[in-house]
């Protein structure tokens, strides 16, 4: 029976390995993005809102939520330049934008994306399939609008009726 030692290149080759093995995860994760962070005024007895809000979470955004109700949220949506006709229930702030309504979260990344000089995005209403408001195989067509700095806003997402 022998007794192999191991030699000096097997040990250095061995601790380099071992070092770039260690390493990978921490590099993976250093170059994942961030997940987004969205802070969502609601009233707290809103079920829509609180779908939405879970959906948004299992796409991956870190969601806070605070409870507002009635004149508070209105003016709230008004200093922050959300025209009336783009009302809805909710409203999220992410990256110096706006989110108001049932914003679908591919919209939201998009806008994110192409960082256009905007307040936000908006869903007005609380239309039917849209995410938060019931089964999307029984979506209403909507629109999500892009809401210019101006005021002025433009198609930036188009949903057909399913």
């Amino acid at each position: 029976m022998t007794n192999a030692k191991p030699t000096r290149r097997t040990v250095l080759f061995g601790g380099a390995a071992l070092g770039i093995a260690a390493a990978l995860p921490l590099a993976a994760r250093a170059a994942s993005p961030a997940s987004p962070r969205m802070h969502v005024l609601k009233d707290p007895n809103c079920g829509c809102c609180t779908a939405w809000i879970d959906i948004l979470r299992a796409e991956g955004f870190e969601v806070t939520v605070e409870a507002s109700r009635g004149t508070a949220l209105a003016r709230f949506k008004t200093r922050n330049g959300i025209p009336r006709s783009m009302i809805s229930c909710h409203t999220g702030t992410i990256e110096g934008y706006m989110i108001e309504g049932h914003v679908p979260v591919a919209d939201i990344r998009r806008l994110l994306d192409e960082r256009p000089e905007a307040v936000g995005l908006a869903v007005p209403g609380m239309p039917m399939g849209s995410p938060g408001m019931g089964p999307e195989s029984r979506r209403d067509a909507y629109d999500v609008h892009l809401i210019r700095r101006d005021g002025s806003t433009e198609i930036f997402a188009r949903y057909d009726a399913a």
